[in-house]
C-alpha cells in the first residue's frame, strides 16, 4: 500500500516537473500562455519585480524577501507535514509487529494485515496521507518560484554582493554554501532515522553534492534562492524538532562516552 501511494505521488511530481521543463528557457511575461504560466509562474515573477521596485531595484534582496515570504506562507503546511511524520514514526514498532505477525504472502493474510494496519491508524488518529497532501500543495509553488527566478529577464541584468544574478557565481562560494546548508537541513530533518535507513543516509550526502554541481552551472540567482530557503528550513526545523534534535545529540554523546 505504501509503495503504491509513493508511486502515485512520484508520478504526479514527475509529470508536474516535466510540464514546466520544456519552458525553462523561455522568458515569462504577461503574454505567456497556459495555466502553469498564467496562474503560478507569472504572478510569482511579478511579485519579485514589485518587491525589487520597493527595494530600489535590488533584485538580490527581492529574491531573499520573496523566498522568506513564500516559506512563511507554507509554514503551516510544513508543520502539519512534520507532525504527521512524527505520528507515523511513533507507531512504526507496532506496524513492524503486525508485519511479522502476518508475514505470509497469501492474499487473505495480506488483507488481514491491511485491516489491522488501518485499525492501528484509527486507534492512534494517524492519517497515512496527511503528510503527502501538504507536500503536493507546496511543490507547485516552490517549483513555480524556481521557474519565476529562471525566466524573469529583469533579474539577469542585475548584480548582488559579489556576483551577477544571471551568471554562475565566479568564485563558487554560493554553490558551496548551498551544498553545506542542504546537508545541515537534511541532517536535522533525518535526525534519529538516517542511521536506520541506508537509503536516507545515502541521500544525506548525495543531495548536497547534486546541489553544488547544479549551483556551479546555474545562474547565481537560483543559488541565492537555495541558500535562503535552506537557512529558513534550518531555523524552522530547529524550532519544530528542537527537543528531538537535543535528544538525538545527547544519545550520541552518551554512546561516545561509553
Amino acid at each position: 500500500m505504501k509503495k503504491r501511494i509513493l508511486l502515485v505521488f512520484g508520478l504526479i511530481f514527475v509529470m508536474a516537473l516535466l510540464s514546466g521543463c520544456s519552458e525553462i528557457n523561455q522568458p515569462i511575461t504577461s503574454q505567456s500562455e497556459g495555466f502553469w504560466n498564467q496562474y503560478i509562474v507569472y504572478p510569482l515573477s511579478l511579485f519579485i519585480i514589485k518587491v525589487a521596485e520597493i527595494t530600489g531595484g535590488n533584485y538580490g534582496l527581492s529574491i531573499i524577501l520573496v523566498t522568506i515570504t513564500i516559506r512563511l506562507v507554507l509554514l503551516p503546511l510544513m508543520i502539519k507535514q512534520t507532525k504527521s511524520s512524527k505520528a507515523m514514526q511513533a507507531i512504526q514498532p507496532e506496524m513492524q509487529k503486525l508485519k511479522e505477525k502476518y508475514s505470509s504472502k497469501d492474499q487473505k493474510t495480506q488483507q488481514k494485515l491491511q485491516q489491522e494496519t488501518m485499525a492501528l491508524f484509527q486507534q492512534h488518529g494517524v492519517n497515512p496521507l496527511a503528510g503527502c497532501f501538504p507536500l503536493l500543495i507546496q511543490m507547485p509553488i516552490l517549483m513555480g518560484f524556481y521557474h519565476a527566478i529562471s525566466r524573469t529577464q529583469e533579474i539577469k541584468a542585475h548584480s548582488f554582493l559579489w556576483f551577477e544574478l544571471g551568471a554562475p557565481d565566479p568564485i563558487y562560494l554560493l554553490p558551496l554554501i548551498a551544498g553545506v546548508t542542504t546537508f545541515i537541513q537534511q541532517k536535522m530533518m533525518m535526525a534519529g532515522t538516517a542511521n536506520q535507513n541506508p537509503q536516507m543516509a545515502m541521500m544525506l550526502w548525495l543531495m548536497p553534492i547534486m546541489i553544488i554541481v547544479f549551483a556551479i552551472n546555474f545562474p547565481a540567482a537560483l543559488s541565492l534562492y537555495w541558500v535562503v530557503g535552506n537557512i529558513f528550513m534550518i531555523v524552522q526545523t530547529y524550532f519544530i524538532k528542537g527537543p528531538e534534535l537535543k535528544a538525538t545529540a545527547t544519545g550520541k554523546a552518551g554512546g561516545a562516552k561509553k
